[in-house]
């Protein structure tokens, strides 16, 4: 086995003391203009199998403990933070339809979505401002980060389940049946009938 050149020892390095990923592009600029992408490579293959790997995650690298060991490195007291609904359904439609801005959120969800909300998301690192929409107001737009990909194991947007697995896993089984009953409110409604309020609170 060949020892590591340079670059890769200082890839290697500076990948192990950063505080956040870094793209290929970055670390090159923190060598001072190295060609790292062979680097990269061939730590990629060393790591690969092993308890700590490195991975690419939205054109980003960083290290980070095999999957299949996260049940070893479990303490005995964490602090879980679940997500609200609002919160989790914001998030994906952000993820699926990045970039959106809250309004366009709100519309695809059907109800308002609190402030608050997306605070949430911001301060986990999952999303970000990605700028404003051009058109009235010009409303500020949101995306997923890095950091997103990271924590879900995806190496791109591209990797998020499609339609038919999330329908397959059942998840989608809830949205259906809520369309389809607003379809048959709509129905009614054009047929001269009124809808059935006895239900509501």
């Amino acid at each position: 086995m060949n020892p590591p050149d340079e670059i890769e020892r200082a890839v290697e390095a500076a990948l192990f003391a950063a505080e956040a990923p870094m793209t290929a592009e970055e670390l090159s600029r923190h060598l001072g203009g190295a060609d790292v992408a062979p680097a990269l490579e061939a730590l990629a293959a060393h790591y690969a199998g092993r308890g700590i790997e490195l991975v690419m995650r939205g054109m980003s690298w960083h290290f980070q403990t095999a999957p299949d060991l996260a049940h070893l490195l479990r303490r005995e007291r964490e602090d879980v933070r679940r997500l609200s609904r609002a919160a989790t359904e914001a998030l994906a439609i952000i993820a699926y339809h990045e970039p959106v801005s809250r309004a366009e959120i709100e519309a695809i969800r059907g109800v308002q979505t609190a402030k608050g909300t997306l605070d949430v998301l911001m301060e986990a690192g999952w999303i970000k401002v990605a700028g404003r929409r051009e058109g009235p107001g010009r409303p500020t737009i949101y995306a997923t980060t890095p950091a997103f990909l990271a924590h879900f194991g995806l190496e791109s947007r591209r990797d998020l389940p499609g339609i038919e697995e999330l329908r397959a896993a059942g998840l989608l089984d809830p949205l259906e049946a809520v369309f389809a009953g607003e379809q048959d409110v709509e129905a009614d409604v054009e047929s001269g009938g009124e809808p059935d309020e006895t239900n509501e609170a």
